[in-house]
């Protein structure tokens, strides 16, 4: 994984690098902004993920990534541009029925089912990530950003900073409820520390539709069936 993370901070830097010096002189654009926020709200799912465990997860399964972005225009068509980026992308799965045990001492990720038993009537499994963009743009006008086209397309990676589950409200396996507590466990010991994603979004204006897709796995070899995070997702931003 180090590795990986060394390959793509290096083709990062390449590449903002190549944006500013090839091609003829660069035409100033005094409207459009060099220094934004990169805003995506998202659905989750993940692939790869086995029958026993996928039927369980339900809902709604949300994510947030807020990035600060740098836009470097090419030199020879103003048309493309560069983004570099840093920021924080968090993602959440739900499930109803089932637990996923990340503080537990076996070998493999247990995902224990509650369907039987005692449930929580809302259960969640969160990870966070500080993560690095990098995106190659075209925007149809350059000159006027909130009515143009654009489209982009690049990759992110990402070390991981948390991972917890949080299950509230206990109740019973006909939905009396026990109790109204919260019960957080927080670990980073099953997932894998670097993220690995392609990205890409298309849209007009300050809104586009974006799609991201893990390169890596989310847990570590062996402890589970290899699982790759899939966002799709609406995105604000002015470039």
């Amino acid at each position: 994984m180090r590795k990986i993370l060394a390959c793509c901070i290096a083709v990062i830097f390449t590449t903002f690098a190549m944006a500013q010096t090839t091609g003829k002189k660069s035409i100033k654009l005094a409207d459009r902004a060099a220094d934004h926020f990169l805003i995506q709200l998202a659905n989750n799912s993940w692939n790869g993920t086995p029958d026993s465990v996928s039927k369980y997860i339900k809902g709604f399964n949300r994510s947030a990534n807020v990035y600060v972005m740098i836009d470097k225009q090419f030199k020879g068509n103003q048309k493309f541009s560069v983004g570099i980026g840093v920021g924080i992308g968090n993602s959440n799965i739900y499930f109803d029925k089932m637990e996923t045990k990340i503080g537990a001492f076996s070998s493999r990720l247990p995902f224990v089912r509650t369907d039987t038993g005692n449930n929580y009537k809302k259960y969640k499994l969160s990870t966070t990530f500080l993560e690095l963009p990098v995106e190659l743009r075209f925007m149809s006008k350059p000159s006027t950003p909130n009515k143009s086209f654009k489209a982009a397309l690049g990759v992110k990676v990402g070390t991981l900073v948390n991972a917890h589950t949080k299950g509230k409200n206990l109740q019973t396996a006909t939905g009396t409820k026990l109790n109204g507590f919260t019960v957080k466990e927080s670990t980073r010991t099953y997932f894998n520390s670097t993220r690995l994603a392609a990205t890409a979004r298309v849209g007009y204006g300050m809104f586009s539709l974006f799609g991201a897709y893990n390169i890596t796995n989310i847990f570590k070899d062996g402890v589970a069936a290899d699982t790759k995070l899939l966002q799709i997702g609406i995105t604000i931003s002015g470039l």
